[in-house]
């Protein structure tokens, strides 16, 4: 016998599981009309090549917004556990820099 809570508990699932698969959908639409600006932009400023100035920049704001999906995901992060987002922030900084910088 399926109760009151139950019945509010599933729709309310329903809910949600249709506006993310109606997220997902729209960006993923939002991506298919963005290609042949990725396309024009990809060709005119990756081709020359990126030299670490340029992969620093890059880096730094790829970095950032990963990081603020970790901390929006762990829930605490962006106060609890602040010392080791710093420390993981330079790491990956260093790393993205790096890695951007010798494959464009």
């Amino acid at each position: 016998m399926v109760g009151e809570e139950d019945r509010k508990d599933k729709n309310e699932s329903r809910k949600i599981a249709i506006v993310l698969v109606s997220l997902v959908v729209l960006v993923g639409v939002a991506a298919m009309l963005l290609l042949p600006s990725l396309a024009e932009f990809s060709a005119a400023y990756l081709e020359p090549g990126m030299g670490l100035r340029t992969a620093a920049i890059v880096s730094f704001f790829v970095t950032v917004v990963l990081f603020l999906v970790f901390a929006v995901a762990s829930g605490d992060g962006l106060l609890g556990e602040l010392q080791f987002m710093l420390l993981g922030f330079f790491l990956f900084f260093v790393i993205f820099w790096l890695m951007i910088a010798w494959i464009f």
